[in-house]
């Protein structure tokens, strides 16, 4: 009898969520996924509200015993929001002209169709494969040499140019039918009234996709940054956010983890707030990316 509304119970189970026996062990899978990916933010954010005699216990404790705002208020106490306007702008302002121009390209190499063109998208893919750390040497030397280190210019070019939102963009317009561009074409449109009027409106999914991936990736910039910053008050927020990395061995190393968890709580927490905000969108864009070859 037991057994009979455990099953019975089991079935309803599958209904209501409309699965099937085969995707238990897929959603148990993605469950302990999900539990490992957001541990160590649980760790960082609990850690931040301890006082330092909790930090390092024989014991794991995921929860503080004691919550204490002491370790946010040290933070405070050096020009985070300073730091943190730099990175808004600097994220800001590389993520608008990256997915603009990324748009651009992508439209250019899905509908346009020149000679050359499957042989550029292919370079442009292959470039991923350059490591970051050897460009950086010569743009460092470039910028500086042009005096424009320490400032918003030389943070920002760099980080316009970007392969993925050209690729996210390029395979949705792959999809878009051409009786939409034909149209247009026969009311009198040119073809940037129709990659403006028509096109770019309908990429609603690829625009919030490309534009949180470029925001997470910029506002989390660092090697750039702390290579082409020198002054304080150009920092951005991982840079500065850096500073507070206790140092091991030294008698200030319990109190500096806590402060430490702090600052990356704060650091990132605009990226979590606009991911889950606009999950939704950023995993139907990345989807339509395979909507045609």
């Amino acid at each position: 009898m037991i057994l009979a509304d455990l099953y019975r119970y089991f079935q309803a189970f599958l209904k209501k969520f409309n699965l099937r026996v085969g995707d238990i062990p897929l959603w148990l899978a993605g469950l302990i996924v999900a539990v490992m990916w957001i541990a160590p933010f649980v760790w960082m954010v609990s850690t931040s509200l301890k006082p330092p005699k909790e930090v390092l216990t024989k014991e794991i404790e995921w929860l503080p015993r004691t919550v204490v705002m002491d370790n946010y208020r040290k933070v405070f106490e050096y020009p985070v929001l300073r730091w943190a306007w730099n990175s808004l702008v600097v994220a800001g302002t590389a993520t608008f002209f990256g997915v603009l121009f990324g748009a651009m390209a992508g439209y250019a190499l899905a509908r346009l169709h020149f000679p050359g063109n499957k042989w550029l998208f292919a370079i442009l893919i292959a470039s991923l494969m350059i490591p970051t750390e050897m460009t950086i040497v010569p743009m460092f030397v470039g910028f500086l040499k042009a005096g424009l280190a320490n400032t918003y210019f030389a943070m920002i070019v760099p980080a316009i140019p970007n392969v993925f939102s050209v690729y996210i963009f390029r395979q949705f317009f792959l999809g878009l039918p051409d009786e939409l561009e034909d149209a247009a074409a026969i009311d009198g449109a040119n073809r940037f009234q129709i990659f403006w009027q028509i096109a770019l409106p309908l990429a609603r999914a690829p625009l919030l996709a490309a534009t949180i991936l470029l925001f997470t990736t910029n506002w989390n910039a660092f090697l750039w940054p702390l290579l082409i910053v020198f002054e304080e008050n150009m920092k951005t927020m991982p840079v500065g956010i850096a500073a507070f990395t206790p140092v091991v061995g030294t008698h200030t190393q319990l109190e500096g983890f806590g402060i430490a968890m702090a600052g990356v709580t704060l650091l990132s927490l605009p990226s979590l707030l606009i991911f889950f905000l606009l999950q939704r969108y950023f995993i139907e864009g990345i989807s339509r990316t395979g909507i045609k070859g």
